[in-house]
């Protein structure tokens, strides 16, 4: 019976704070991680430019040619670098 007054539901509830506290982290890290990701290479931004003269605004194809970028990740570096909002 000394077991039981160290209930698990405890042990869940610091686990359950620990996960959020993670999340938080996570989330933050993986924000700045895309804003830095948002710099392509100067041969990636090359192979954007003649994929988009090529298939328009087929974001999917175009980073399906470039390792390790999402299609939103090109979608939205193409948006900001080259938008044509007048």
């Amino acid at each position: 019976m000394a077991e039981s007054e160290y209930s698990s539901s405890e042990n869940a509830s610091m686990d359950s704070n620990s996960i959020v506290n993670f999340s938080k982290l996570d989330f933050t890290e993986d924000q700045s991680k895309q804003d830095l990701e948002l710099q392509l290479s100067e041969d990636e931004e090359t192979l954007v430019i003649r994929m988009f003269n090529l298939v328009g605004e087929r974001w999917g194809l175009i980073a399906g040619r470039i390792p390790g970028r999402t299609a939103e990740e090109i979608e939205k570096y193409w948006n900001t670098r080259y938008s044509t909002s007048q």
